[in-house]
């Protein structure tokens, strides 16, 4: 068996549903893949089932074999290829008294989403490097009235002379 296509993601289950066309019932039912299901008078194996991750645009399909089980107990294959969840009229199960078609897939992996790379460290800026340099006891903040001269140190600005 080859290996699917990176962009599908393999599942273990089937969903599929199924109409009784006496009665109009529709049945909604899971298989396993590799494992037969019957539905009235059909029986039903899903051989793969294919969904997309969840970034991409849905797409789920199925190969599946369906046999017939006729009155007299004997099994006659009816279809065997790919169904189409978004196509369900697609597939060519032809049947007087039950239709089925593929719904979903589920239970796969589905592939984690690398997380973003981390922003590298940002180097300290001038004055975060001076103060890691000084003493504990000099990096705290002066007050307000530590911060303006006193009157009397002031300059008085400087003429200039052309």
């Amino acid at each position: 068996m080859t290996q699917p296509p990176a962009n599908k993601v393999p599942n273990p289950t089937g969903v599929f549903a199924g109409l009784d066309k006496i009665t109009g019932r529709i049945t909604s039912f899971d298989v396993a893949v590799d494992e037969t299901v019957q539905f009235g008078a059909l029986q039903v194996t899903p051989r793969a089932c294919y969904t997309r991750p969840p970034t991409e645009t849905p797409h789920t399909d199925a190969f599946i074999e369906v046999d017939e089980v006729t009155l007299q107990g004997e099994i006659r294959r009816i279809y065997t290829g790919w169904m189409f969840a978004a196509s369900p009229g697609l597939h060519a199960v032809e049947h007087p008294i039950y239709d089925i078609w593929l719904t979903d897939c589920k239970g796969g992996a589905v592939a984690e989403v690398p997380p973003e790379p981390e922003a590298p460290p940002q180097r300290p800026t001038r004055g975060q490097q001076q103060q890691q340099r000084q003493p504990a006891a000099q990096q705290q903040q002066p007050s307000q009235q530590q911060r303006q001269p006193a009157p009397q140190q002031r300059r008085a600005p400087q003429q200039q002379q052309f």
